[in-house]
């Protein structure tokens, strides 16, 4: 316990200090080899990081990235609220759901909370508030149905996950579809019931459209919807692994941005270096927290933590419910990635001897990084929107909260009911 005390307290010495994440995993992994263990610093520090780097399954990576910055910087935001409003004047709420489909359509191709925040947030926030919707509910479904980029395929952080536990990205793919869909659901059921309760609040439809007028505006929307299936379809087809997609949805996206007029030499240029800039950053964390692993395992961490774990004959729903705290705690401070890359080498173990099945585990710490993203005091999405807004954080953050407890539905709904995370990729082809 003193060994485990002492890396842990050296591992947020260098966090706070603003060191990067990848040095700081570096550097604790270098403290655990050379004092708690015989083994070649040298030589495991270089074939590990050279392992972590040399991975095909994180080749779909930047091309997913890629894919969302050609997408953000296209027309994509200005289509969904054309296409997507004529069809929601009808529904209680009205043009609310917008940020929430719209948020759930862009992160589908985006795979990132922070870009499907930011994306969603310029085009939707001076558009309802134009049309008077009350502030809290604006930033509250923006801030709450931006998470769906960490969770709807492709998901940058389930990529993540699965590099760093060994599991099928395409499995954790399709995994995601039916809680995303889920939160969805939630997130609208909750508009609705809240509108009706409110229905002063919900500013009067101005304009009926016929029929033919929506399917017009509406057809802008259609070649990202097919993007979007085509992607997700040939991965749960088995047609394609997923980095076989991401590189179709590479060229496709540039084709979409080529039509819509927005492809040009900056454009282009731009997105490949916003990709390259955040796949190397995401990149170097994962290949310290591979380095940081093999140390633990040098080490004896993770095995000890186990069997203390097992002397303490918790239940499997007990071990969840005090990892919910700990990750949740852990991300107020922490980004969803760092989170997963910091802390799998010494779950993991604890999941296995539970039972826990790790591609179930893999949705479930997603959903709880989710819930991280919008609390105080480092909930990047919350960053996002008040910078989007200049509103007070604290008051961003009042109002996520109704779509945090929804988080928290949805977390026990797939605990209570597993199925609704492994039922697709227990049907999957290939």
């Amino acid at each position: 316990m003193f060994m485990i005390a002492l890396l842990l307290v050296f591992l947020l010495a260098l966090l706070a200090s603003g060191i990067w994440v990848a040095f700081s995993l570096l550097a604790v992994g270098m403290a655990g080899i050379h004092f708690f263990s015989g083994a070649p610093l040298g030589n495991v520090m270089a074939t590990t990081i050279w392992g972590a780097s040399n991975s095909w399954a994180l080749a779909a990576l930047p091309l997913f990235i890629w894919m969302g910055e050609i997408l953000f910087r296209s027309h994509l935001s200005e289509d969904m609220f054309t296409g997507l409003s004529p069809w929601l004047s009808k529904l209680p709420g009205r043009l609310l759901h917008v940020n929430i489909l719209g948020c759930g359509i862009f992160a589908a191709v985006s795979g990132s909370s922070a870009a499907t925040a930011a994306t969603i947030g310029k085009m939707s926030l001076p558009e309802l508030a134009r049309r008077n919707y009350p502030e809290k509910m604006m930033v509250g479904t923006l801030a709450g149905s931006a998470t769906l980029g960490l969770l709807i395929p492709p998901s940058i952080i389930l990529i993540v996950y699965g590099v760093a536990t060994e599991q099928s990205i395409a499995r954790l793919f399709i995994a995601g579809i039916l809680p995303g869909l889920l939160l969805v659901t939630l997130f609208i059921g909750y508009v609705v019931i809240w509108s009706l309760l409110n229905k002063e609040q919900i500013p009067k439809q101005v304009e009926t459209l016929p029929l033919a007028e929506k399917i017009r505006r509406s057809r802008r929307l259609i070649p990202i919807i097919l993007l979007i299936v085509g992607v997700i379809g040939s991965i749960y087809a088995g047609i394609a692994s997923p980095t076989d997609a991401a590189a179709v949805g590479v060229l496709l996206a540039l084709l979409l941005s080529w039509l819509g007029g927005t492809l040009d030499r900056k454009t282009f240029l731009d997105g490949l270096m916003g990709a390259t800039k955040t796949s190397c950053m995401i990149a170097f964390i994962l290949a310290g927290a591979a380095f940081l692993t093999v140390a633990m395992g040098f080490t004896g961490i993770p095995r000890m933590l186990a069997e203390w774990i097992g002397t303490l004959n918790l239940s499997p729903y007990a071990l969840l419910a005090a990892l919910s705290i700990f990750f949740i705690v852990l991300g107020c401070f922490l980004d969803g990635i760092s989170v997963v890359v910091l802390t799998t080498s010494v779950i993991m173990p604890m999941i296995e001897q539970a039972g826990i099945d790790p591609l179930w585990f893999g949705i479930f710490v997603v959903l709880v990084v989710e819930m991280a993203q919008i609390t105080p005091p480092v909930g990047f999405n919350l960053f996002v929107i008040q910078g989007l807004t200049g509103m007070n954080i604290l008051r961003v953050a009042a109002a996520a909260i109704p779509f945090f407890l929804l988080l928290v539905v949805a977390l026990i709904l797939i605990t209570v009911f597993p199925q609704i995370v492994t039922v697709l990729p227990g049907m999957m082809g290939g």
